[in-house]
């Protein structure tokens, strides 16, 4: 392999992939990245066995080639490299590459390229395509509510429903709940069930940045994995399996109380209370109360620690039905609150022990669900 690319390109490709590269193993060729060329252009491949990211970066082929060296150094050596063009030669004793850059050059040791896992691809099975931001979307205001331990594995991950012209995202860990819909670009013909790993997801998530054009999500016929392709970038994720909660029956649909209030006032009002409430048990506690003639309906945000002190502040809102108290943990509401932006949001309640239900004003793709704190009022 003999080719010749951007410094910058090749440091842009390298930082994609390695967040794929493995950290912890018993399989230490996982901790190399692939380097190979492919259809003209330097392909760069990492996995972690569970996940894998592929890049294509533009280059000058004058031979073909692949080689694995060590993710860490690589990335390390050509990020402290001028924005110039490098030089890569493939060595076979040892296997490995030369570099030369500008002044610069350097040995890097690796290992055959036949030692590296194979890359599965996913080549048969329904492909859905979803607007890249609407994807970004989704995956922020979802993938905060699953779980980071493994005691049920299912909740660490995504639960996604492709059917018909939409697509259902939903995560949970036994204290929250979020669900969001969004469209597909062109309908499916046949329909897609599979729990994605959130931690899969919230990469897809980074790799998306500014990109314009569709995502192509595919699912096996066999339902184990799944493969994200974006501009010259392709995620394959092994599924989780087993039977996610029926999310559906966990969204109450009546409240006796129901208040709307400004996102960004409320985002404010939460964060200073969390302040507080980080020597007070974590928790927020709400008061939501009606309006009269003579003044507007309010929330009051409030936390208090006996050490430290106590906050309180109100906010106006526009509250239909009865007062009530709630409390909620100030870590899953400020979480909540921070991916959704701006407008107005409604909180919906029933009593103090039940859950309590939020959703964006003026649109219906979104619905998250918290459950309450216990408290001392």
């Amino acid at each position: 392999m003999k080719l010749s690319c951007l410094q910058e390109n090749l440091n842009r490709g390298l930082a994609l992939v390695s967040r794929a590269v493995a950290t912890r193993t018993t399989l230490p060729i996982t901790q190399n990245v692939l380097i190979e060329t492919d259809k003209s252009m330097l392909k760069l491949s990492a996995t972690n066995l569970e996940l894998a990211v592929t890049t294509w970066v533009g280059a000058q082929i004058e031979q073909e080639g692949s080689v694995t060296i060590p993710a860490r150094l690589l990335t390390d050596f050509v990020g402290s490299l001028p924005n110039d063009k490098i030089e890569l030669e493939q060595t076979s004793r040892p296997a490995g590459i030369h570099f030369k850059c500008a002044r610069f050059e350097a040995q890097i040791n690796g290992t055959e390229s036949s030692e590296f896992p194979p890359i599965p691809s996913v080549e048969d099975g329904v492909a859905a395509l979803i607007d890249p931001q609407i994807l970004r979307t989704a995956i922020s205001r979802v993938a905060l509510a699953a779980a980071t331990e493994e005691t049920r594995p299912v909740l660490t991950g995504i639960k996604l429903e492709i059917s018909g012209q939409q697509f259902t995202m939903a995560g949970a860990d036994g204290f929250r709940l979020a669900v969001y819909k969004g469209p597909l670009i062109e309908p499916i013909e046949e329909d897609i069930e599979a729990i994605v790993p959130a931690k899969t997801l919230s990469e897809v998530q980074r790799l998306l940045g500014d990109q314009e054009e569709p995502a192509k999500l595919m699912v096996t016929p066999s339902r184990s994995q799944i493969m994200i392709h974006l501009n010259n970038i392709e995620v394959v994720s092994q599924l989780i399996q087993g039977t996610f909660p029926n999310y559906s029956q966990l969204i109450p649909q009546d409240y006796t109380s129901r208040a709307v209030v400004d996102l960004q006032e409320f985002t404010r009002a939460t964060r200073a209370s969390s302040i507080f409430a980080r020597d007070g048990g974590g928790i927020i506690r709400l008061h939501i109360a009606p309006g009269s003639d003579s003044s507007p309906g309010k929330i009051s945000v409030a936390s208090r620690a006996e050490e430290s002190g106590d906050n309180h502040g109100d906010i106006d809102a526009s509250v239909e039905g009865e007062e009530s108290k709630i409390a909620f943990s100030a870590r899953y509401l400020t979480e909540v609150l921070g991916v959704l932006g701006r407008g107005e949001i409604a909180l919906e309640t029933t009593t103090a022990s039940s859950p309590g239900v939020l959703k964006p004003i003026g649109s219906e793709d979104y619905v998250h669900v918290v459950m309450p704190m216990f408290v001392q009022w």
